[in-house]
């Protein structure tokens, strides 16, 4: 079954990352899921930049990576969007947030997620219905930190938003529940939770993308995302793929997801986010 390999890796380079929790300790555990580059029992939560080569647009976006709040899916949907923003000129920062306590063991980690999705009862902890209040918390200080620091990268503290995959869309929403004043230019979850949501009356313009096939559109009945936000008169762009089942990252090969993140940075140029 694909999935989690039963062996670690080394700590790969994050050139530039920022500790938001500086004294926080180190217990990650790094491995490959599915060929790519993942990363669980993160304690010390960071920003890593991904800066346009030359001058940029000014626009930026936090970058959150899913994996049902157990791990990071930090290549797939963290790195790898992160250099398509900075290789269209948009500043980009994948969180690296705080996530639940896994087994230590690399492969008493895949033996019970294995167990777990066989639907086995297993001691480790199972993904959460929502947000868990480390990863709003790291969230919230990542806008807080980028947006403080905008000048350094040439980026506009006016322009910077927040999207994230999976449990990354759970963060997301929870992000746009709980900014407050400090709510970001705009939202991009991706294959979020898709239940109706509590729309704040300064809540951001949102772009949502998800596949007809996903899980988590049909445990949610539908597409209620979109409803409470169409409900409360604030803009969504709301993509529904025919097919790409969920966790398609930068696109599915061979699926309709694919170029979906060229949808979306037209979708920020019409927003006027993307000033070229």
């Amino acid at each position: 079954m694909p999935g989690p390999s039963r062996e670690t890796i080394p700590a790969p380079a994050q050139p530039g990352a920022i500790a938001l929790i500086p004294d926080a300790p180190d217990r990650e555990v790094w491995h490959r899921d599915n060929g790519l580059i993942a990363v669980r029992n993160v304690t010390r939560p960071t920003i890593t930049p991904f800066l346009p080569k030359g001058k940029g647009t000014g626009a930026a976006v936090i970058v959150a990576p899913g994996g049902g709040f157990l791990g990071l899916a930090i290549e797939k949907e963290g790195w790898q969007i992160a250099r398509y923003f900075a290789d269209h000129g948009i500043a980009a920062f994948v969180l690296k947030y705080r996530v639940l306590p896994t087994p230590a063991s690399q492969a008493e980690f895949a033996d019970q997620l294995t167990r777990a999705i066989r639907g086995e009862k297993v001691a480790m902890a199972s993904p959460p219905e929502d947000t868990p209040p480390e990863a709003l918390a790291d969230g919230l200080a990542a806008l807080r930190y980028v947006r403080g620091h905008a000048g350094q990268w040439g980026v506009d503290p006016a322009r910077i938003g927040f999207m994230g995959f999976s449990a990354g869309g759970f963060l997301t929403r929870s992000v746009v529940e709980n900014a407050g004043a400090d709510m970001p230019a705009f939202v991009g979850p991706i294959y979020p939770n898709m239940a109706a949501m509590k729309v704040p009356d300064n809540a951001p313009p949102m772009f949502v993308a998800i596949a007809a096939d996903d899980f988590l559109l049909a445990r949610a009945g539908g597409p209620k995302l979109i409803d409470s936000y169409r409900a409360a008169g604030k803009s969504v762009e709301f993509h529904l793929f025919s097919s790409g089942d969920h966790g398609f990252g930068p696109g599915a090969p061979g699926t309709p997801t694919e170029g979906w993140l060229d949808v979306m940075r037209r979708w920020l140029r019409t927003r006027g986010i993307i000033k070229e």
